[in-house]
């Protein structure tokens, strides 16, 4: 079974004022974090802005994240969906496989389906694709929450579902998954607030968003938690709490490519319907990063 231990980055897509693709700003940010302790990419996942891109934009911002990658590292590919059969279709579509070391896949989001629909809609994906498969759960964007029984359920029964990203920020929810898990499988943090806690109550790793900010010195705060090192790993987290506040005042990614803009890696650009970050949240992060 796969492990991902470690800091996973949950790329943006750096956008010109126009609102074209800037890649020579994803490859400055793919080989900024590469370069900077960091484990593992996650490829078109909500911070994305997966929603606006299309199938052919998607297709160009892998190639990019791959080129500029070199192999380094693992890269992860969301591909997920509220139609089933279209999500297995996409899966399938991927000519290599093997380029990517899982699929991240989200919960249907807009359906709201019963927890037995979301157990049914992994399990028709489990069986036909042979692809691993993580699952993905942040219900403030779904809108239904992937309790942890039907986590349980599909690491049980499914050996190509090797883990989840819990972003639901419920850290009770986190640790009945890791109560009663299989031993592999694999359950990272998906929110930022709560890495800490989190690791130190059993998981591995994060996919965060914050990382590619600050790429050496989130990898280095997770590497002391998994070393059971508390007390330097939140100092760590103290000294930039004030900046995740900020990077999520006026929602991701428009905080986090605020940053990235601050610190000199791409525009601040996003697509409608988000807005680009305001001259007051730029002016507070310029501040606490002082």
């Amino acid at each position: 079974m796969k492990k991902l231990d470690g800091t996973g980055v949950a790329l943006v897509t750096p956008f010109k004022k126009d609102g074209k693709i800037d890649f020579n700003g994803l490859e400055k940010l793919v080989k900024y974090v590469v370069n900077n302790n960091v484990d593992y990419l996650v490829a078109l996942g909500t911070t994305a802005e997966t929603a606006t891109l299309s199938y052919e934009e998607k297709l160009d911002v892998v190639k990019c994240i791959q080129s500029s990658n070199y192999k380094k590292i693992p890269v992860i590919l969301g591909i997920g969906g509220n139609d089933t059969k279209d999500v297995i279709k996409k899966i399938n579509s991927i000519k290599n496989l093997s380029d990517f070391y899982a699929i991240l896949s989200v919960s249907p989001y807009y359906n709201r389906p019963s927890q037995e629909g979301i157990y049914q809609h992994f399990k028709s994906i489990s069986n036909c694709t042979k692809a691993d498969i993580i699952l993905y759960n942040v219900p403030k964007r779904t809108g239904s929450n992937i309790i942890p029984d039907t986590v349980l359920r599909l690491a049980h029964d499914y050996k190509n579902i090797i883990g989840i990203k819990e972003a639901s920020g419920n850290i009770l929810q986190c640790y009945r998954i890791f109560e009663k898990k299989p031993e592999n499988f694999n359950v990272i943090s998906g929110d930022d607030f709560t890495i800490l806690p989190f690791i130190l109550g059993g998981g591995k790793g994060a996919i965060s968003v914050i990382a590619q900010g600050f790429p050496k010195k989130i990898s280095h705060m997770i590497s002391l938690a998994k070393k059971d090192n508390a007390k330097k790993a939140f100092s760590i987290f103290y000294d930039i709490i004030k900046i995740i506040d900020l990077v999520y005042e006026e929602g991701n990614p428009t905080g986090i490519k605020t940053l990235l803009n601050i610190i000199g890696i791409c525009d601040p650009y996003v697509r409608l319907p988000l807005l680009e970050g305001t001259n007051s949240l730029r002016e507070k992060i310029l501040h606490a990063l002082k």
